[in-house]
């Protein structure tokens, strides 16, 4: 069963990160799914795969009550980043997913109508979270050709999609980095796979190095926070990704 961490909280604001579930079938990739709420309202990014949405939705239940979502992001189109979308649909019809413009037509594969996508235009948007500023900030080809990440200027926290991203050993689960040198290990061989264009890489490094980040989120592994984060904006900057990298 997943578990649910509140690892950033102001009054009514606070941020959740929804992670690992040693019950998962091998076979299946880990991921984790976060959840920010202000005042009442809440946002669930990357909320995952069909099979994992019985224990994604449990775990959220635990926490928040899924009546007060108000709506769903979604980074880009893979399997397990939206894939449970008509399972969040048959709960809540009304419940809108912010996407890539260039994925509006793709997703509703996996459940929904015109009216459940607000299309994200190419260079972001800002969108509102019942009185807070969210921020879509582009991350095109890092991995997928219409991709997003999300900025929270109020708390300091970056969700970086798979930009970050860290396959874990069995049994290594800190929702942390703790040791980075060790850590990042687990990281390079899917950057240098995953990411397909050093020029867009170098486009997100030196944009994202320009924000206020105290923690930055991938959508699988361990959160990296304080100098963590610029020690991976650098270590990232500096490696050859995609065909280059070959």
């Amino acid at each position: 069963m997943k578990a649910t961490h509140c690892f950033y909280q102001d009054g009514e604001h606070k941020w959740v990160a929804i992670v690992r579930d040693p019950a998962r079938p091998e076979c299946l990739i880990d991921t984790n799914e976060y959840l920010v709420v202000h005042n009442g309202a809440g946002l669930l990014m990357d909320p995952g795969g069909a099979e994992v949405f019985p224990a994604v939705f449990s775990a959220l239940s635990a926490e928040f009550d899924p009546g007060a979502l108000a709506g769903l992001f979604a980074s880009h189109q893979d399997p397990d980043i939206i894939s449970s979308l008509a399972l969040w649909l048959e709960f809540n019809p009304r419940l809108p997913c912010y996407v890539s413009w260039l994925w509006a037509s793709f997703i509703p594969h996996f459940g929904g109508s015109a009216e459940t996508f607000v299309a994200i235009p190419d260079e972001g948007m800002e969108i509102n979270l019942n009185g807070l500023t969210l921020q879509a900030v582009p991350a095109h080809y890092l991995h997928s050709s219409g991709n997003f990440h999300l900025y929270d200027a109020k708390a300091r926290v970056f969700f970086s999609g798979d930009v970050g991203a860290a396959l874990l050993p069995p049994k290594s689960d800190p929702l942390f980095v703790e040791n980075f040198d060790a850590h990042i290990r687990h990281a390079e061989a899917f950057h240098r796979r995953w990411m397909g264009s050093n020029e867009a890489k170098r486009a997100w490094c030196e944009r994202v190095s320009r924000l206020s980040i105290d923690m930055l989120c991938p959508q699988h592994g361990a959160i990296y926070q304080g100098a963590d984060v610029e020690r991976f904006i650098n270590w990232f900057d500096g490696l050859r990704v995609g065909i280059a990298a070959g």
